[in-house]
């Protein structure tokens, strides 16, 4: 039996090594960039662009945790927080659609228990 001599390389398997790197790289780079809290919204035809001014972000996560700012706190620490803001100040909820809705009602009511009436609900367009 006679033994044939390797001409060429296979780069195949370095080829789908190097796609695989690639797609981790490009995942955890999205991950990075945004410095968002990661919330699934629900959809609103009457969205509207929110202004750039100073205003409160309270975010609800689907497992009921709650983020002032994305910054982990409860709705004692959120109350009291946000009462250091005028009365006016905008507040926006950023709650996950999957969330249970009596996490929702509780800071709703929360905030305006303290005279808060400046309240908004972020969605995302259709």
């Amino acid at each position: 039996m006679k033994l044939d001599k390797f001409n060429s390389i296979n780069v195949v398997p370095f080829i789908d090594i190097m796609l695989v790197l690639l797609v981790i790289v490009l995942t955890t780079a999205t991950f990075v960039a945004k410095g968002v809290i990661p919330v699934d919204l629900s959809e609103g035809k009457s969205s509207k662009k929110i202004k750039k001014e100073e205003n409160i972000t309270i975010t609800i996560k689907k497992d009921g945790m709650l983020y002032l700012e994305q910054k982990a706190a409860t709705l004692e620490q959120i109350t009291s927080k946000v009462g250091s803001y005028k009365k006016d100040t905008p507040i926006n909820i950023n709650c996950d659609k999957n969330a249970k809705f009596d996490n929702f009602v509780k800071v709703i009511d929360a905030l305006k228990t303290k005279g808060y009436t400046n309240i908004g609900i972020i969605t995302k367009d259709e």
